[in-house]
């Protein structure tokens, strides 16, 4: 049977959670006749994250046909997690710590937490907290070896019994220092930049998928002490509530208000449903505290977009512009030079055009129909019957270096400005000259 029950304990660690944190209560003898109620476990969540404080506040309600004498008993708190001790309580109980050894685990630490009642019936004004001497001892342990390893650490607290225990009115508070109760959630370094680093927490009760917590569990198991019929909550405070984000919020009856007693806080709730059984019932919350740089992101973000779209599209449009300048002159794509059609602009007039030009004969408008209406026209007040047409032109071609097919390195570009002077009087050609001037450039087109 043992060998069994060890199996289906492998086969429900396996398929639990990573990331879950729970609390458990035992009582020192089986089968406790007392329960607990109400029941509150609370952590207080800043910005400033690190270590988490959690409160585990309870009563112990007493059946009406037992005696508290009869009910006297130390309790014990499984948490899942690693704790801090509160070094001014001193060590922890060399008692516990030899019997959680004994039972086969690894002792890694240990100390005393603080632990205080406070009468919840108590009127003029708050109730003050009222110390336990020596504090609750308890010891850190891990499980070594076995088909997984290593265990994550896990926490066996001892909560001494106190005579004011026995009195319902009597709140007991057990403050805890946890770590690793946050875990960071992986984003891109632009969600870490614009949007804030995200955590997820998980507070649980009467989870035991824990690897290390399971078989403590199991050894105990008819020592596990039952919720009363009295409210228990699972609640998370979270500090700062202006600059905090929750993203998800499970399970959907999780309730999230303002605090009723602190300022800028917001408080997440769970209420944990009383059942036969171990019932696991866990409140987890996606989160993250961002500045207020980052809150305006959704503004900025865009805005940032769309003044570097425009920037780079002059930015690009003035390199490319640059480039093309300085390049232009110095690589030629086409055919051998000697083959290759000149650039021109304008109008060029070749020697047989011009010589059908004959003064004193040609006029006006077969002027422009032999050379075309793209023209200048010059006249004078001074002499209304005279007029000059000038046509002007470019040619440049290159002069390539080395040839590699079509492409090629330019050497120089040979240019000609070509300008005709056509006078007109009384609308016939009176005279006609003709000028060109040959220039060697380094660019096609002066920059």
């Amino acid at each position: 049977m043992s060998r069994r029950a060890w199996a289906l304990a492998a086969l429900l660690l396996g398929a639990a959670r990573g990331v879950a944190h729970a609390q458990i209560f035992f009582g020192a003898r089986p089968n406790p006749t007392f329960t607990l109620g109400p029941l509150f476990v609370r952590a207080s969540v800043t910005p400033r994250l690190g270590g988490i404080p959690v409160d585990v506040m309870f009563s112990i309600v007493v059946p009406p046909t037992v005696s508290a004498a009869a009910i006297e008993q130390d309790l014990y708190l499984l948490w899942p997690g690693d704790i801090v001790a509160d070094r001014t309580l001193g060590a922890t109980d060399p008692a516990l710590e030899k019997d959680v050894a004994a039972r086969g685990f690894t002792v890694i630490g240990g100390g005393r937490l603080e632990l205080t009642t406070r009468d919840m019936f108590r009127t003029g004004g708050r109730a003050p907290r009222e110390p336990v001497p020596g504090g609750a001892p308890f010891v850190t342990f891990v499980r070594e070896g076995g088909a997984l390893g290593l265990t994550s650490p896990a926490a066996w607290i001892r909560i001494p019994w106190n005579p004011r225990f026995a009195n319902r009115v009597n709140l007991i508070d057990l403050r805890l220092e946890t770590r690793g109760l946050i875990k960071p959630k992986p984003g891109t370094w632009f969600e870490h930049t614009f949007w804030g680093p995200r955590y997820r927490l998980v507070l649980s009760f009467d989870e035991v998928r824990h690897r290390a917590v399971f078989p403590m569990y199991f050894q105990h198991r008819d020592q596990v002490v039952k919720l009363a019929e009295d409210p228990a909550q699972l609640i998370i405070n979270f500090a700062d509530a202006d600059h905090l984000k929750i993203d998800e919020l499970a399970p959907a009856s999780a309730r999230r208000q303002l605090s009723e007693t602190q300022e800028r806080t917001d408080t997440v709730s769970l209420f944990l449903d009383r059942s036969e059984g171990l019932q696991p019932q866990a409140l987890t919350v996606q989160f993250g505290y961002f500045t207020g740089l980052q809150s305006w992101a959704p503004i900025l973000i865009p805005a940032l977009f769309f003044a570097l779209g425009n920037g780079a599209g002059v930015l690009v449009r003035s390199v490319t512009e640059r480039l093309r300048k300085r390049w232009a002159g110095r690589v030629h794509i086409g055919p051998m030079a000697e083959e290759a059609p000149p650039r021109t602009t304008g109008v060029l007039l070749d020697p047989d055009t011009l010589r059908r030009i004959v003064p004193g004969a040609t006029t006006h408008a077969e002027v422009l129909q032999l050379c075309g209406s793209h023209v200048e026209e010059l006249s004078r007040l001074t002499s209304p019957d005279r007029r000059t047409l000038v046509y002007r032109g470019r040619r440049v071609v290159p002069r390539r270096r080395r040839a590699l097919a079509w492409l090629a390195t330019v050497e120089h570009w040979d240019a000609e400005e070509h300008e005709v002077d056509i006078e007109l009087e009384r609308d016939v050609v009176r005279d006609v000259q003709a000028r060109v001037r040959r220039t060697r450039l380094d660019a096609p087109e002066p920059a």
